[in-house]
């Protein structure tokens, strides 16, 4: 059975996480990460207008973004809600906001082989201190209803950052709401 949530458009009580990033840095120390480390220059370039995503701060974003997908399609909500920090908000289309670590661990009680929750970043900024920065883009969930149904949601996610007093980094807010998986008008 399908039930709605407000995490990212994740059922609260069942939940697959598979993730098919744009990109394909997954680090396994991503957390831990130094974000102004010195980095050798990226071949890429782009308009810095509409894309100002190719500096190593937004790559290191990119990177928590990967692991934090990694961990959530390994272990489902558990994955899921290791990532948030003690203070952490997860704010949800129609829904209240669930606040702190504890609460929000205890909502994510899905499992990876019922719901299927895809994003794509499309961008990342990191702030002028280098200890937080947010990221965002589509998601799109898969789930089935009673009738065995395919039952879809998606729409758009913010993620925000934050160094951790021990080095690592969590996630102090995850914003979605549901809407069109492409926007019309897009600057490229």
């Amino acid at each position: 059975m399908f039930y709605s949530s407000g995490m990212r458009g994740r059922p609260v009580y069942a939940a697959v996480f598979f993730c098919s990033l744009s990109f394909t840095a997954a680090v396994s120390s991503a957390q831990t990460l130094d974000p102004l480390a010195p980095k050798p220059e990226s071949s890429q370039t782009g308009n810095p207008l509409t894309d100002p995503g190719l500096s190593p701060e937004v790559e290191f974003l990119y990177q928590l973004e990967a692991k934090f997908a990694a961990d959530t399609a390994k272990g489902g909500g558990r994955g899921f809600g290791s990532w948030f920090a003690p203070d952490a908000v997860t704010l949800g289309n129609g829904k209240p906001p669930v606040v702190g670590h504890d609460a929000i661990a205890a909502a994510a009680t899905w499992s990876p082989d019922v719901y299927q929750l895809t994003w794509t970043p499309e961008g990342a900024r990191m702030g002028p201190a280098g200890d937080m920065g947010f990221t965002w883009g589509h998601y799109e969930g898969v789930s089935r209803d009673a009738q065995g149904n395919q039952v879809k949601t998606a729409g758009r996610y913010l993620t925000v950052w934050k160094k951790q007093p021990d080095s690592t980094w969590k996630v102090e807010l995850d914003a979605s709401n549901e809407g069109p998986a492409e926007d019309c008008c897009r600057l490229k």
